[in-house]
């Protein structure tokens, strides 16, 4: 597991950027034979998202050929609700960009059977050939998509009903009202991040700090989904120094120091 710590959420967003778009490019994808990426919603990715778009706007990346599928959704609310993971992706990325809606994958939480649902969104992910690579937020508690601690770590897309903290966290984004936060949520599971090619895991701030720290240096953990990371083959952690707080520092050191020459340049695009 490749640890990648950058100064501020700045570098990091626009280095996680130009990895991206260097993975596109040097894929070179077809209508035949897309890139797949599996993208996240929350604060995190926000300014991956920017940077992309930029990169879009100076022609240094196309997403014409490129497949997605999103991490969760929410169960009830529709999706042009301005709290809808439809919305946010809009928002933050598609309709910048030249993706076409046909390659856009996101969990629908208002059909009749979220079951099949759940079902037919694995056998889409397996019918375009798997995830190549998968972006993803922790929350403060090392969650992963809504797989909050406790989740099983070979799970599938599934249904969750949400903790408590979790609405309560989610709140801010209804007006403070924890009544209007949805209860429930489709998501994919860890099993299915971590069965993508390559995982890239975008940490920042000090609120993180204490999920980065067991994520890194504990073991293997149900409770900090996010630890089976250290099981992948292609497993990246990108992260800022403020997260880094509750680390060793001969830890933080020894990853600054293997990592100093991918820290010190962007990833070049082809």
């Amino acid at each position: 597991m490749r640890i990648l710590i950058h100064d501020n959420y700045e570098k990091l967003s626009n280095w996680v950027a130009h990895y991206v778009a260097r993975k596109i490019n040097t894929a070179k994808p077809t209508a035949e034979n897309p890139y797949v990426l599996g993208l996240p919603t929350g604060s995190s990715p926000i300014g991956t998202y920017k940077a992309l778009v930029k990169l879009y706007k100076e022609g240094k990346v196309s997403f014409k050929n490129i497949v997605t599928f999103n991490m969760d959704e929410y169960v009830g609310i529709s999706e042009d609700h301005h709290e809808s993971y439809h919305y946010f992706m809009q928002d933050k990325l598609f309709r910048h960009i030249d993706i076409l809606n046909a390659n856009i994958n996101i969990l629908d939480g208002n059909v009749p059977d979220l079951e099949k649902e759940c079902h037919d969104y694995e056998e889409r992910i397996k019918k375009a050939g798997g995830i190549d690579l998968f972006l993803g937020g922790i929350g403060p508690d090392g969650h992963i998509a809504f797989n909050e601690p406790g989740s099983s770590l070979n799970s599938k897309t599934r249904i969750k009903t949400l903790t408590y903290d979790t609405i309560q966290a989610n709140s801010r984004f209804f007006d403070n009202d924890i009544n209007k936060v949805p209860k429930t949520a489709l998501t994919v599971g860890v099993g299915t991040v971590m069965s993508s090619k390559e995982v890239l895991i975008i940490i920042n701030g000090y609120k993180k700090a204490r999920a980065l720290q067991k994520v890194v240096e504990d073991g293997v953990n149900h409770m900090w989904t996010v630890s089976m990371l250290q099981l992948h083959e292609h497993g990246i952690i990108c992260c800022d120094d403020e997260s880094t707080m509750e680390m060793k520092v001969g830890t933080v050191k020894y990853f600054k120091d293997i990592e100093h020459k991918a820290l010190s340049n962007l990833p070049k695009l082809q």
